[in-house]
C-alpha cells in the first residue's frame, strides 16, 4: 500500500498534532522521540483514510460497465422494435410487386437493426478487456473509410456520415491527449442508435397510415427504409 501525504488529510494532520502535544507535554517525551512518533501518526491516518476513498480506476471501470449497460439496452430495444415492424411489414405488405418490394426493402432495413444488437454486445464484452482502446491509427483508419464513402454518398446518407466523421475527429483529438476514447465511442453509437430509432418510428408510424395504392407514399416508405439501412451501415464503422 503506499502511503498517502498527510497534507491532504487535516484530520491526519490533527492527529499527528495531538500525538506531539501529548508526548512533549504530558508524556515528557523529547522532541527527538515525539517528532517522529507524530509524523508516523499522521502518515498512518491519511494513509488509512486515502485506503477508504473509491478508487479512481475503479470508478472509471464502473461508470463504463454502466455506460456499456445503457448502450446495450438501446441496441436491444431497437432491435426488439425491428422485430415489431418486420412482423406488421409482413402483414400489410402481401398485394402487388411494388409492395413485395418494399416488404423486401423494409425486411432488410429491420434484419440489419437486429444484427447490430448481436454486434453492440461483442463489443461491450470487447470494450470491458485490457487490450480493448482504440489506436489512434485505427481511429484514424475508420475516418479514412467514411471519407472515402461521403464521396459516393449523398442526402441522408451524406449527412449522416458527415456526422460519424465529426464523432471520430473528436476521437482522435481524445486518443492523440493519451486519454481513453472508450467513452467517446459509446457516446457516439448511442447518438447513432437513438436517431436510428427515430427514423425506425417514423417508418413504422407512415407504414400504418400510409395508402399503399399511392406511388408518392410508397416512396417515401421506401426513402425511410434506405435512411434505416443507411445508418445501420454508418454504426458498423463504429461497431467491428
Amino acid at each position: 500500500m503506499k502511503l498517502a501525504n498527510p497534507l491532504y488529510y487535516p484530520i491526519s494532520i490533527l492527529a499527528g498534532a495531538v500525538v506531539l502535544v501529548v508526548g512533549v507535554r504530558l508524556a515528557g517525551l523529547s522532541n527527538a522521540v515525539a517528532l517522529p512518533t507524530a509524523a508516523i501518526v499522521a502518515t498512518a491516518s491519511a494513509t488509512a483514510l486515502k485506503s477508504r476513498e473509491p478508487d479512481s480506476q475503479k470508478l472509471a471501470k464502473q461508470q463504463l460497465q454502466q455506460e456499456l449497460q445503457v448502450l446495450q439496452s438501446s441496441g436491444k430495444s431497437l432491435a426488439q422494435k425491428a422485430e415489431i415492424l418486420r412482423q406488421e411489414a409482413n402483414q400489410l405488405l402481401t398485394r402487388g410487386s411494388f409492395q413485395l418490394e418494399l416488404l423486401v426493402a423494409v425486411q432488410n432495413a429491420c434484419d440489419r437493426a437486429i444484427e447490430l444488437s448481436l454486434k453492440i454486445d461483442q463489443l461491450a464484452t470487447k470494450l470491458q478487456g485490457s487490450n480493448s482502446l482504440l489506436s489512434k491509427s485505427e481511429l484514424q483508419q475508420q475516418l479514412l473509410e467514411v471519407q472515402a464513402k461521403q464521396k459516393v454518398s449523398s442526402g441522408i446518407a451524406r449527412k449522416q456520415l458527415n456526422l460519424l466523421e465529426e464523432s471520430l475527429k473528436h476521437n482522435i483529438a481524445i486518443a492523440q491527449e493519451g486519454q481513453d476514447t472508450r467513452m467517446a465511442q459509446i457516446a457516439s453509437l448511442y447518438t447513432l442508435i437513438q436517431e436510428a430509432a427515430g427514423v425506425l418510428q417514423q417508418l413504422q408510424n407512415k407504414l400504418h397510415t400510409a395508402d399503399l395504392s399511392n406511388l408518392e407514399q410508397v416512396k417515401e416508405l421506401r426513402s425511410l427504409s434506405a435512411e434505416l439501412s443507411s445508418f445501420q451501415e454508418n454504426l458498423e464503422f463504429l461497431v467491428r
